[in-house]
Order: C-alpha cells, then sequence, then structure tokens
C-alpha cells in the first residue's frame, strides 16, 4: 500500500495484458499458417482433370433399303472417327446417329455371295444429301457427305 492508502499492483496487471497479446499473435499466427495450408493443398494437390470439352454433332440419318441382308459400316459419334459394322443387317434397314462436325458421316454397304440390290441413302440434319446403289455379287456402294468444323 503506498501513502493514500491505495494498493500497489507491482506490474502484474501489465505483465497480464502482455501474457494476452502473445497468445493472440499466437493464435492468428496459427489460423493464418491452418489457411494458408488449405489453399496450398486445393491448388497444387488436385488430381482432377478438367471436364473434356463437348464435341459439336450434327444428326445424321443413314437408311439402306432393298431385300435380304448386307454388311453396314457407318461413321457414329466417336472422336477418333471410327466406323461401326454390322454384319448380316436385314433389310431395309435405318439409323439415326450424332456425327462430331468436321468428320464426313459415310455408310457403305456390302451385299453378300447371293448378290441383290440395295441403295443407301444419307441425311444430315434432315435434308437428303446422298443416294447410291449396290447390286450383283458382292455389289458395294457408299453415300458420304462433308460436314463443316463448325
Amino acid at each position: 500500500m503506498n501513502e493514500k492508502g491505495e494498493q500497489k499492483s507491482g506490474g502484474s496487471q501489465s505483465a497480464g495484458l502482455q501474457g494476452t497479446g502473445r497468445q493472440g499473435i499466437a493464435i492468428a499466427a496459427a489460423m493464418l499458417l491452418a489457411c494458408g495450408g488449405l489453399v496450398g493443398y486445393g491448388g497444387f494437390a488436385t488430381n482432377e482433370q478438367p471436364a473434356p470439352h463437348a464435341v459439336p454433332t450434327a444428326e445424321v440419318t443413314y437408311e439402306v433399303t432393298g431385300d435380304g441382308t448386307a454388311e453396314i459400316s457407318y461413321l457414329a459419334r466417336n472422336e477418333s472417327g471410327s466406323a461401326t459394322g454390322v454384319k448380316d443387317a436385314a433389310l431395309p434397314w435405318k439409323k439415326t446417329v450424332q456425327v462430331p462436325l468436321g468428320k464426313d458421316p459415310t455408310v457403305a454397304i456390302v451385299l453378300g455371295y447371293r448378290g441383290g440390290q440395295a441403295a443407301c441413302t444419307l441425311a444430315v440434319r434432315g435434308a437428303h444429301v446422298q443416294r447410291a446403289t449396290a447390286s450383283g455379287t458382292y455389289g458395294r456402294a457408299t453415300c458420304s457427305n462433308r460436314l463443316p468444323r463448325s
């Protein structure tokens, strides 16, 4: 106590504030490090691949008319542009598919050893664009057209 009867704190109050300040700085630093770690983990440790871009397509209808059977190959939706085959397809046959823009829609027919006659037709977006006829033993015909790239 001092002369006026007041009790002296002896510096214990300022020491308490210093401890609280250091504690706050330590907590803030820990939070900052934790946030930085989460941001770094999210930005650098991802194995996700970007979503593939949708390939624009056009609707194409292939049709083969005739009697009997034929081997048919046609282009459908795939980015490699490879053909899909149907062996001994019963005629008449019709298929509507999506073809990637920039690929040439094509339907090819091959008659068997019995021959006969068959015709292929090709329509792009509902508009007829080509017709071809195959006849005789192992007769062949192909219908194709160019699609724009965009």
